[in-house]
């Protein structure tokens, strides 16, 4: 038997069960997005790696892109994510679009990574920004439309939770326990590494990192502050929208959520199931400054999240939130009863699709039985058959398939016939 080639390490098929639940989510990201008044938008996906070089850092460049030279000598890679195409397309018109900006895009990206559970190379992510408004209830915005489309697939705030934090505030913080600058960096990361470390093997890190035991001592106590946003007017402000916005349920300050320090400014936010097997995030962003001032543009604040594909279907699949399968999308098989009335189902198909119905017809002429038995298999509602006595009186046979009762009907109402089981 010949070997069949295998596909590209990383990269995913999606048969017909896989393509629904990838439908399923954009179905509701969509839904989520326009909810909000956000406007669909895409950029390309083979870009210049430079576009990436200033802003996204020198791990991503060099080691996670699909960078290749093209016949014309440039270096190019597969993207690996959206902002940098975000800037670049909003600086280009910076002057024609209307401010503030909200938009969304659910497309494909690439990362040369290890393929493990909930990542994969090949992905598809939701990215959501609003851009030119700089104030905490634009933040809280973002965060409803992450919360509103956690509410859709039917995650509740006791299955999935997006926690809070804020990067002026931490580094008011961190400038109260005399940690310098230049090692905040450093601080973000040991507590982002936190959860994953023993305890003592984390205290020791810390040290070892310059802290001093007092700095660490009061470090372990900062983390563990959950009442500290109010500490802060910029969430005091955040929270109470998010109240008015009705999803405040959804979401809880944590002073463990440590995301790009060289990126994000003000407010940072991720979303994590709460109960099951992956403690991967569902979703994250938060608010940046300067967007556009590697790429040629006048600075514009914006706050935005990014939500891949992968975690999120294994936690729906896993939670049973994915809708049944449906293998086919008509519900209606039209038979074909021999070679002489094959053209005649053939018509009969297309009547029906004309009445907005979504009609299958068998292929080719096949003995009853055969067609019924693939009409259950395909899980239909309707069987229309006509032989030859219907033919010549124009009449239609319409099995409803669900408890096995027929009725005969004149061929032009046979699409109402049809509608009354559906």
């Amino acid at each position: 038997m010949k070997k069949i080639i295998a596909p590209v390490k990383g990269t995913r098929e999606f048969y017909p069960e896989q393509m629904a639940l990838r439908n399923f989510i954009y179905e509701n990201v969509r839904r989520a997005s326009e909810a909000f008044g956000y406007q669909e938008w895409d950029g390309p996906f083979i870009e210049s790696i430079e576009l990436y070089a200033a802003k996204s850092g020198e791990e991503l460049v060099k080691k996670q892109s699909f960078t290749f030279q093209d016949r014309g000598g440039d270096l190019v890679t597969l993207r690996p994510e959206l902002t940098p195409s975000l800037a670049r397309m909003v600086a280009a018109r910076q002057g024609e679009l209307t401010f503030p900006l909200r938009w969304w895009s659910f497309g494909p990206f690439w990362r040369y990574e290890q393929p493990q559970k909930g990542r994969a190379r090949e992905f598809f992510q939701w990215n959501v920004d609003m851009l030119g408004v700089n104030s905490p209830e634009a933040d809280a915005e973002l965060i409803a439309v992450g919360a509103t489309f956690l509410r859709s697939v039917g995650l509740s705030p006791q299955q999935a939770l997006i926690y809070v934090n804020n990067r002026r505030l931490m580094d008011a913080e961190f400038d109260a326990l005399g940690i310098p600058p230049e090692k905040r960096l450093d601080v973000s990361n040991l507590v982002d590494r936190r959860t994953k470390m023993e305890p003592a093997k984390w205290d020791a890190y810390a040290l070892e990192l310059g802290l001093t035991q007092s700095q660490l001592d009061g470090l372990k106590s900062l983390l563990g502050n959950f009442d500290l946003w109010k500490k802060s007017e910029e969430l005091v402000r955040l929270f109470a929208a998010l109240e008015a916005l009705g999803v405040r349920d959804y979401v809880k300050f944590d002073p463990n959520i440590m995301r790009g320090l060289l990126y994000y400014t003000g407010t940072v936010f991720e979303a994590f199931e709460t109960s099951g097997s992956l403690r991967r995030a569902i979703f994250g962003g938060g608010r940046y400054d300067n967007l556009l001032a590697d790429v040629g543009g006048q600075p514009l604040s914006g706050v935005g999240f990014a939500m891949g594909d992968v975690v999120i279907g294994i936690i729906l699949q896993e939670l049973g939130l994915v809708p049944a399968f449906e293998p086919s999308p008509a519900q209606v098989l039209v038979t074909v009863f021999d070679e002489s009335l094959w053209l005649e189902s053939y018509k009969l198909g297309a009547e029906l699709r004309n009445a907005g119905l979504k009609v299958m017809v068998f292929p080719e002429p096949a003995k009853l039985p055969k067609q019924f038995k693939f009409a259950d298999k395909m899980k239909m509602k309707v069987v229309v058959t006509i032989g030859p006595d219907e033919a010549e009186k124009g009449l239609v046979a319409v099995k409803n398939l669900s408890n096995g009762e027929q009725v005969i009907v004149r061929r032009e109402a046979a699409a109402d016939a049809i509608q009354n089981i559906l």
